[in-house]
C-alpha cells in the first residue's frame, strides 16, 4: 500500500492562506474566481483533517463566508419590477465578492510592510553597538584664567617694573672654552698606547668619551693620522664599520713632538 505524504505550508490566517492561493493560481485580486478558490481552499482544509491536525475557527469562518459567495454567485438574479410609467426600480448589484477583495488588499499591504520591517530588522541585527562609557575622565579640566581680576593698569606697571630690571643688567662675562693642539693630543694618545706595551692594541673608541666636544674628536683623528703618518701606529678594522684598533709600533726611543712641524 502506497503511502500519501502531504506537506502543507503554515499560514498565519485564512487571509493568508487565501492570498497565496491567488498568488499561486496568478490571478487578479480584483476579480477572484471564487469557485476555484474556494475548491483549492477546501481541499487545503480537507489535507489538514487528514494529518490529524487542528483547524482553528478562523478557518471554518472563512470556508464558511467562501461557501456563502459561492452559493450568491451561483443564483440568478432578482427580475426588474416595474413601479410606474417612468419609474423602474432595480436591486442594487452589489458584488458578494467586495468585501473579501477589500480585505484581501489591506491585508497585503500591512504584510508587505510587515515584510519591509523584517528585513529592516534583519539588517540592523548585523550591527553592533557599543555600550555608551563614562568619558568624565578624559574631560580637561576647566582652568582658572590666571589673570583674573587684574586690569590693564596693572599689567602696565609689571611690564614697566620688569623693563627697570632688565636696565640694570649691564655687566656680563665672557667664557671661553679650553682648545687643545693636535701636538697635545698626539702626546696623550701615545700616553695611551705606551701603557700597552710595543705591538699592544688600542681601540679607537678608548680615546673617546660622552662628554667630548666637537672640536676635540677632530683633533683625535688629526693626530691619529699623524701618529700613522710618522709609522707609530698601524689602525685597521677587523670588519667593516666595526671599531678602529691601533697597533702601537714605536718603542721608548719615540721623542722629539716639539720639533714636528704641523700645519694645522
Amino acid at each position: 500500500m502506497n503511502t500519501v505524504l502531504y506537506k502543507l505550508e503554515t499560514f498565519e490566517g485564512p487571509l493568508d492562506l487565501l492570498l497565496h492561493l491567488i498568488d499561486k493560481a496568478e490571478i487578479n485580486i480584483q476579480d477572484i474566481p471564487v469557485s476555484e478558490i474556494t475548491d483549492q481552499y477546501m481541499e487545503y482544509l480537507h489535507s489538514m483533517q487528514e494529518l490529524e491536525l487542528d483547524i482553528t475557527s478562523e478557518f471554518l469562518v472563512m470556508a464558511a463566508t467562501l461557501l456563502s459567495i459561492k452559493s450568491k454567485l451561483l443564483l440568478p438574479k432578482p427580475p426588474v419590477f416595474e413601479m410606474d410609467e417612468f419609474d423602474f426600480y432595480e436591486e442594487e448589484d452589489i458584488d458578494p465578492r467586495a468585501e473579501l477583495v477589500q480585505k484581501l488588499i489591506e491585508y497585503r499591504k500591512y504584510k508587505g510592510i510587515a515584510k519591509h520591517l523584517q528585513e529592516k530588522e534583519l539588517e540592523r541585527s548585523m550591527i553592533y553597538a557599543k555600550e555608551p562609557e563614562d568619558l568624565t575622565p578624559w574631560v580637561p579640566a576647566v582652568t582658572e584664567n590666571p589673570v583674573k581680576g587684574l586690569h590693564a593698569a596693572d599689567l602696565v606697571a609689571a611690564f614697566q617694573k620688569a623693563l627697570r630690571k632688565a636696565v640694570k643688567r649691564t655687566s656680563y662675562t665672557r667664557i671661553q672654552r679650553d682648545e687643545i693642539s693636535v701636538k697635545d693630543r698626539i702626546r696623550q694618545v701615545v700616553n695611551v698606547l705606551e701603557q700597552s706595551g710595543k705591538g699592544g692594541k688600542v681601540l679607537f673608541s678608548r680615546l673617546l668619551h660622552e662628554d667630548m666636544v666637537r672640536h676635540e674628536i677632530v683633533v683625535t683623528f688629526l693626530a691619529i693620522l699623524e701618529l700613522m703618518k710618522m709609522k707609530q701606529i698601524l689602525c685597521y678594522q677587523e670588519k667593516l664599520f666595526d671599531d678602529i684598533v691601533m697597533e702601537w709600533k714605536g718603542g721608548e726611543q719615540f721623542h722629539g713632538l716639539s720639533e714636528i712641524e704641523i700645519d694645522y
